[in-house]
């Protein structure tokens, strides 16, 4: 859609695309230098159409304003009709080459007028000012003046002068601070460059906007601002947006597009509300169909029997009966109700010539539901304490002690306790993480202050942020390597292929995907399935999870809560995902927030709330890091919400 490979796609629609992985708006603004260019200018800049109007503009006012050389006007405006028809003609040319058979060589047709007309205003372009008669030059400069207005329309309605404003609004409302908007670009990291990237795209005037995973890199007020900011975009852009993010999904999503066996399935409303409505249909159909194979059945015994009947007796009244039953099943058999409910009408809900009299019933396939299997329990203590205890601990860097990163923090996990650890980017939560983990492991990095007590015999597992681009740098040393031979030689010679395979293959890495990609090749999903693997052969007593859900998809991240209900050691999960952290921290059931059920899913609901009632000793509780420090929040992931929510107001104002 973005490449204009759609041929049904008007040319004069304004498509804007914001990839996952790298922004196409990088090539837009590679000619800026980014150790100079400031991140607001950046983003102000990236928006191409409004930068190539005002260089027309610059260069069409200097012309007209200059009144020693008649002939500048007319050939700055040749200048810039040439420039514009190079990009038609490039545009003419890439499309000329994606588009294949009829389309194809209309397209080819276009390209050749488009290389002539180039052609003919280059010898215009050079042509000696001497020789540019009087009338030509009235009409061109009365053509450029006409242009230069048309300009400055074009710029008034996609609101030029006020760019600098709604770009600083929106950086503001991604979570940069008022110093950050005026630093160079060369100093932001890759997530701070994301963001800068949506902003580039959230800043621009099109007319269709596609949005791949944007919440990736953003904390939850930033999140909240995004899904405001979507939603009072005006009526006449359109936003397409693919995430995994459930809630934000159903906060931006006015009709979802299902892409299923290579069809797209479309449904008015969000993805909560398509999965209640597909089950509500399964449930319904599925009845009427297994009603109507027992009235099936009892009318073909029926028909059986009347045949048989009627040849004993020679009965026509019953051979009739029988072949009016018979032509029923043949003809008038299926749908009895129509599209809104009311009676089935041929002629109104069953149009055009068709074998039978009545359109079958299409009972929703569900697909199978994906699931994790990992080892749930860790060796045995030998003696009981608590696997991790924070007391009045801070930390401050060591080049800038005077600014605490952490300020008297108190923590203490037991084993099977559910913590999770909710708060803005920047807040300290990684840093926490990095004394819990990095500490066990011997490295150098202490608290300031403060005492950090660990169990002598637990394991404490961590799954970073950075996991997966620790994953490419391996991949990058060695191309060759998979994920199985990268897990053995991790794991050393104590583990077996076999054991190995199946580890993987029960995180969705099975078979030649596992022993036969190289792992630079693998999706990040598929990455952050191995770094799991690398995590939990052996399980940790306590698990920490720093944004595990980054890179999957709703179905694996259903899958990965699912699995961690039954992991037995404790689990500390820092996530800015409101699903993945009510689910695994709070033990809120998977399906009641989705608000999905899939057919067949009544015994896992009871077997779901059992173990629920088996776990409901275990505690369960939601932090809030802000400005260093660390509060329980009695109202859990909800008070979060609505205290990210009130953030959210205050951003993109400044």
């Amino acid at each position: 859609m973005a490449t204009d490979q759609i041929p049904s796609i008007p040319q004069s629609l304004r498509v804007l695309l914001l990839g996952q992985t790298q922004s196409t708006l990088e090539d837009d603004v590679g000619n800026l230098n980014l150790s100079e260019t400031t991140v607001l200018e950046y983003v102000v800049r990236s928006d191409r159409k409004r930068e190539i109007l005002l260089k027309e503009e610059r260069e069409l006012s200097t012309a007209i304003d200059t009144s020693q050389r008649p002939t500048a006007t007319v050939l700055a405006y040749r200048k810039v009709s040439h420039e514009r028809l190079e990009r038609r003609t490039s545009e003419a040319r890439q499309i000329a080459l994606r588009r294949s058979g009829a389309r194809g060589i209309k397209a080819r047709k276009t390209l050749i007028a488009l290389e002539d007309e180039v052609k003919m205003s280059t010898v215009r372009l050079s042509q000696p000012e001497s020789d540019i008669d009087p009338a030509t030059m009235a009409s061109e400069s009365q053509e450029a003046a006409e242009m230069l207005g048309e300009i400055q329309t074009a710029l008034d309605l996609m609101g030029s002068s006020s760019a600098d404003a709604k770009a600083k609004s929106v950086l503001l409302g991604l979570g940069f601070s008022e110093e950050s908007i005026g630093q160079p670009m060369s100093r932001l990291s890759g997530g701070w460059r994301t963001r800068c990237s949506l902003a580039c795209a959230l800043g621009q005037s099109v007319d269709l906007l596609l949005l791949d995973e944007p919440t990736n890199y953003l904390d939850l007020p930033s999140i909240i601002w995004l899904e405001h900011y979507i939603q009072n975009l005006p009526s006449t852009v359109t936003v397409l947006v693919v995430t995994h993010d459930r809630a934000f999904a159903d906060g931006v999503g006015e009709e979802l597009l299902v892409l299923r066996n290579q069809t797209l399935e479309r449904f008015r409303g969000n993805i909560s509300a398509y999965e209640m409505e597909r089950a509500k249909n399964y449930k319904y159909l599925n009845r009427m169909q297994e009603a109507k194979d027992k009235q099936k059945k009892h009318i073909e015994s029926t028909i059986v029997n009347n045949v048989k009947a009627a040849k004993r007796a020679g009965d026509d009244k019953k051979l009739k009966q029988a072949a009016s039953r018979k032509k029923k099943l043949d003809e008038r058999w299926g749908m009895e109700v129509g599209a809104k409910g009311g009676r089935f009408k041929l002629n109104r809900d069953l149009p055009g010539y068709h074998l039978t009299n009545r359109d079958a019933i299409a009972v929703p396939e569900f697909d199978p539901p994906l699931r994790f299997i990992v080892p749930t329990t860790p060796a045995d203590l030998r003696f009981p304490g608590a696997l991790l205890s924070m007391e009045k601990v801070s930390y401050a860097y060591p080049k800038n002690k005077k600014l605490s990163v952490l300020q008297d923090v108190d923590l203490t996990i037991h084993p099977g306790e559910r913590i999770g650890i909710a708060g803005k980017n920047g807040s300290g939560k990684s840093t926490l993480v990095s004394l819990a983990i990095t500490g066990a492991e011997g490295t150098s990095m202490k608290p300031t202050s403060g005492t950090v007590t660990r169990h002598t015999r637990a394991r404490i597992g961590l799954y970073s942020q950075h996991s997966v681009e620790e994953l490419n740098d391996i991949a990058t040393q060695t191309p060759e390597l998979t994920a199985l031979s990268h897990l053995m030689a991790y794991v050393g010679p104590e583990m077996a292929e076999k054991d190995a395979r199946g580890l993987l293959s029960g995180l969705g890495l099975a078979g030649k995907i596992a022993s036969d990609v190289p792992i630079a090749l693998l999706s990040g999903g598929q990455k952050v399935r191995l770094a799991l693997a690398k995590l939990v052969w052996q399980p940790p007593h306590l698990l920490i999870l720093d944004e595990v859900t980054t890179h999957l998809d709703s179905d694996a991240i259903q899958a990965l809560v699912l699995a961690l209900q039954d992991y037995e050691g404790a689990i500390l999960v820092v996530t800015h995902d409101r699903f993945f952290m009510r689910c695994v921290v709070e033990g809120e059931s998977a399906k009641s927030i989705a608000r999905s059920y899939r057919p067949g899913d009544e015994d896992e609901e009871d077997e779901e709330s059992s173990d629920e009632d088996e776990a409901s000793s275990r505690r369960r509780v939601v932090y809030r890091m802000v400005k260093g420090k660390l509060k329980p929040l009695e109202g859990g992931m909800l008070q979060y919400e609505e205290l990210a929510a009130k953030s959210s107001m205050k951003m993109g104002k400044g």
